[in-house]
């Protein structure tokens, strides 16, 4: 369970990321938090902005695809399942293919991709988280998530005001407090080394399907 939940930590690092690039770098959309871009859709509509209309609308779509095809890999819990069913581990490779290919974009462009294939780069990430959160719910744990992670804060200060203890949150804070180091490091790669910012994407999500690997292996 330990393990399971460290690595969980790790594909919220990956979406806090992922969301941060997005932001700065790939038209100024979220690659996984949907409310977001629907607030920003809506805004760019009133606003007459055509770019963010295209960014936000386009990333919903993207991800809302990426979640399909991640719940037609990952299926749904079963009561047989393993800590760490095998279609999981399916999911989040699927996953890291879209990241692949983003992060080659990322690279031929020096890591300043104009507005069109920003745009591009940016459904790719969309997908890829798209298919992190569906994926990751076939767990069949109640409030796990990895990418929308609103009503995960309004458990834990549900829970921490109503008498709860911090040992009974503590999972959800450590995935709310990958996220926010997620987006961090994602922020200073953009910054001071664009041409690394793809690398730890890839790195933390392939140490998460390599060691997925690894443990069904042993089993």
């Amino acid at each position: 369970m330990r393990l399971r939940q460290s690595l969980v930590v790790s594909l919220a690092v990956v979406s806090g990321a992922t969301d941060a690039i997005g932001l700065l770098a790939l038209g100024g959309a979220f690659t996984s938090v949907m409310t977001g871009n629907m607030v920003l859709l809506g805004v760019a509509a009133s606003s007459g902005n055509g770019a963010r209309a295209a960014s936000s609308g386009f990333a919903i779509l993207a991800f809302c695809a990426g979640a399909a095809l991640g719940a037609r890999l990952a299926g749904t819990p079963a009561k047989d399942d393993p800590i760490w069913p095998r279609a999981v581990t399916v999911g989040l490779a699927a996953e890291l293919v879209f990241m692949a290919a983003y992060a080659v974009g990322w690279w031929v462009t020096g890591g300043a991709p104009g507005p069109g294939v920003a745009l591009a780069l940016l459904l790719c990430t969309a997908v890829a988280l798209g298919i992190q959160s569906s994926t990751v719910q076939r767990f069949g744990v109640s409030g796990m998530s990895t990418t929308y992670l609103t009503g995960t804060l309004t458990t834990v200060v549900i829970r921490l005001a109503t008498g709860r203890g911090v040992r009974e949150v503590w999972h959800s804070i450590e995935i709310l407090l990958g996220l926010v180091a997620g987006a961090a490091a994602g922020t200073a790669l953009v910054l001071l080394a664009p041409l690394l910012a793809p690398v730890l994407q890839l790195a933390v999500l392939g140490a998460v399907v390599v060691t997925a690997v690894t443990l069904a292996h042993r089993r």
